[in-house]
């Protein structure tokens, strides 16, 4: 790869060409694309000091620069020409500019081209109120399964939809609802005073980009608590850490309302991973998932303070297609290994319960407990 006279327009333009997820400017390398998992460097020589502090000015805003000068970190979108929008995170290193650029894709991806459960469209048509999570380390397709869920609302029902995001990434068109798409840094200062107002301005709907501290999760529960949908992400690496993340957001004198709260208003948590797919798959990755339902059983555990027997509640589905209900990671990686989306080496290496997987994967039954004896409890 190559790219002759070295702009970000013409970096940017490339990532479409070559079906890239990202990009990576930083000082002494050439621009790295990572393109179906993989980080591949292009045929150029190293970005000098002096490139990497301009390279990017052509698509900040002089009020971004400032922002960017003054505190070492800027996150941003930008798009191209024919659609093409692009987050970007601009953050400081050994004295000099680098950056990591995320692709988003023009058109909002239905669940069938992300390769998601049913579970998932079915949690949104049964939800007119409450808590929707969708949790994962970063670069786990969160933003992407957000905007399909909201797009799906978009196109089904007439709702009053607002986003609070930093940045925006997808556009969101109207059609059956109304949507207004607040960015943080252009449309409003901070998440805290966005969640300030955003009652007040008469929503069905409200996604918040990222539940990050204890003034986010606390605006999160109580807009449900009023009889708002609300869907948000954390950055959790499954359903059990983002139960356990949102608590510790709370002091101990605290969680006991927070815990009947999340208890009266939860739907569901979906915890998501991006493995590599198989060679003839339709998609370079494909996600594993995990789904906690919150149903009658589930809350009443919650509110009792019963965490520790959650994990066995998502282990019991041990036979059904994953795609049915509340389902383990390792019910998905089973799943994904038979319909030959990954290998089973792959399966393996990000499964929670190695013997348990197997099991699945020979067709012996497996009890619920047997599941959850080497998963780690939250607090552990």
């Amino acid at each position: 790869m190559t790219t002759g006279s070295l702009t970000i327009q013409r970096l940017l333009g490339s990532m479409k060409k070559l079906d890239a997820s990202d990009l990576h400017i930083k000082v002494g390398i050439p621009p790295t694309y990572r393109i179906g998992g993989v980080l591949r460097a292009i045929d150029s020589p190293p970005i000098s000091e002096d490139e990497a502090d301009h390279l990017l000015d052509p698509i900040m805003s002089p009020a971004q620069k400032e922002k960017f000068d003054a505190s070492g970190n800027l996150d941003f979108s930008t798009s191209l020409p024919d659609g093409d929008r692009f987050r970007v995170n601009v953050f400081r290193a050994g004295a000099h500019t680098h950056a990591a650029i995320r692709r988003v894709k023009a058109e909002i991806p239905s669940y069938e081209q992300l390769n998601l459960p049913a579970i998932y469209s079915k949690i949104v048509s049964e939800s007119s109120d409450g808590l929707v999570l969708v949790v994962g380390v970063t670069g786990s397709g969160k933003s992407s399964t957000l905007a399909a869920m909201v797009e799906q609302i978009n196109q089904t029902r007439a709702e009053n939809i607002i986003t609070i995001e930093d940045p925006v990434e997808y556009r969101i068109v109207p059609k059956k609802s109304i949507i207004s798409q607040r960015e943080i840094g252009i449309d409003v200062n901070d998440y805290p005073t966005a969640l300030r107002y955003v009652v007040r301005e008469d929503p069905d709907v409200v996604m918040i980009g990222e539940l990050r501290d204890h003034a986010t999760v606390l605006a999160a529960i109580q807009a449900a608590e009023t009889g708002h949908l609300v869907f948000g992400s954390m950055h959790t690496a499954d359903t059990m850490q983002a139960f356990s993340r949102m608590l510790e957001f709370f002091p101990p004198s605290e969680r006991a309302f927070i815990r009947t709260a999340i208890g009266n208003t939860l739907r569901a948590i979906c915890a998501q991973k991006l493995l590599p797919a198989l060679e003839g798959f339709n998609n370079a990755v494909v996600p594993a998932t995990e789904v906690l339902l919150g149903t009658s059983l589930v809350k009443e555990k919650i509110r009792e303070g019963e965490d520790n027997d959650l994990p066995a509640l998502i282990n019991s589905n041990t036979g059904q297609d994953p795609g049915e209900g509340m389902h383990s990671f390792t019910l998905s990686l089973a799943h994904l290994i038979k319909k030959e989306a990954i290998s089973r080496a792959t399966g393996m290496d990000h499964s929670p319960n190695r013997e348990a997987l197997d099991s699945i994967l020979k067709g012996v039954e497996v009890k619920a407990s047997t599941l959850v004896s080497r998963i780690k409890k939250p607090g552990a």
